[in-house]
């Protein structure tokens, strides 16, 4: 690839990742001007959860071209590689981080991408529409994943009460009540089962409450930045960021050449799994307790940074014929 080539993807990757900083500045310039405290995010943050984000991913589901047999090495590949990811952050913060309400943020920070806006985004400009659809479908499947593991580790992380099968029962009740997992279950049971598809008042109503979503969930992120600790070199959201920007690619790569994945594919799962920390990351730790000043530092610095080390990523791999 040439620097031409290089530049223009870097450029890419600047349009798609400048409407997301634009938004955490408004958050964070609102907070500082006191335009919006925390009650607002407090109550903005749980619409978010229970109801926006839900049919954003519900909707998102319906819109895709669900062939799951025929991509079955690549969900495999998606699987290895979140629950690599998951288990090593999962051993670093068992060691490494004394705070309950710390260990969760972490952990989610490292093995949960911003698959919904930044990874599909660049998918289809690589691919066009039948990257596209690899990738809804890898999102669907995966996203549950996603937040199958985080609720797991987030309630385990800040209770300590309780025997064994009582922290199983309440994170197993968790998981059945989460939002996010009701949405992706029922999406994919409605195409499954071959189910009409919905009235356009419905799906114009689900895309409109869909669509408030990730700009308010990332406006309530920015009013909860905390600039000095999110750039502080010790810090956690630093360490949890370079799990995100640095190992998460690095695995991705490996897991892709092992597999012997096809370009296209291959290409997939490195844009699905190297891009930002999601910003559902902060909803639900707000939602379930986290540190919410720690997963909004995540997620402000990965989107800063995040976005450069895909382009570069891709232009190697594009050098090399991998993808």
């Amino acid at each position: 690839m040439s620097a031409q080539e290089l530049f223009a993807a870097i450029g890419f990757a600047f349009v798609i990742v400048f409407p997301n900083l634009a938004l955490m500045t408004l958050g964070y310039g609102m907070q500082r001007r006191d335009v919006v405290n925390a009650n607002f995010i407090e109550v903005a943050s749980n619409m978010v959860f229970n109801y926006c984000l839900p049919c954003l991913l519900f909707f998102s589901v319906l819109k895709s071209d669900v062939q799951i047999l025929a991509q079955s090495k690549l969900l495999l590949a998606g699987f290895i590689t979140t629950f690599t990811l998951f288990f090593l952050a999962e051993i670093y913060a068992k060691f490494f981080i004394s705070d309950p309400k710390d260990k969760g943020v972490f952990v989610q920070g490292v093995f949960r991408s911003n698959m919904a806006i930044i990874s599909l985004a660049t998918v289809s400009n690589a691919y066009g529409s039948e990257g596209l659809g690899v990738g809804a479908v890898y999102m669907g499947v995966i996203t549950i994943l996603y937040n199958i593991l985080a609720v797991i580790t987030l309630s385990r992380t800040t209770q300590n009460t309780g025997g064994l099968f009582t922290q199983a029962k309440s994170i197993l009740i968790k998981i059945i009540k989460n939002p996010l997992i009701i949405a992706l279950v029922s999406a994919f049971l409605y195409k499954t089962l071959d189910l009409p598809m919905l009235p356009e008042f419905i799906n114009k109503t689900g895309a409109l409450l869909g669509a408030v979503a990730l700009p308010l969930a990332l406006i309530c992120a920015g009013a909860t930045l905390d600039v000095k600790s999110m750039m502080s070199l010790s810090g956690l959201s630093m360490q949890a960021s370079i799990g995100r920007i640095i190992v998460a690619p690095i695995l991705t790569v490996l897991v892709g050449v092992l597999m012997k994945l096809p370009p296209l594919h291959f290409g997939v799962l490195f844009l699905m799994v190297a891009s930002p920390v999601a910003a559902a990351s902060y909803v639900m730790a707000k939602a379930m307790g986290g540190n919410d000043v720690l997963a909004a530092n995540i997620l402000g610095f990965t989107t800063v940074f995040g976005m450069i080390g895909m382009a570069i990523g891709m232009a190697f791999l594009r050098a090399l014929g991998w993808v």
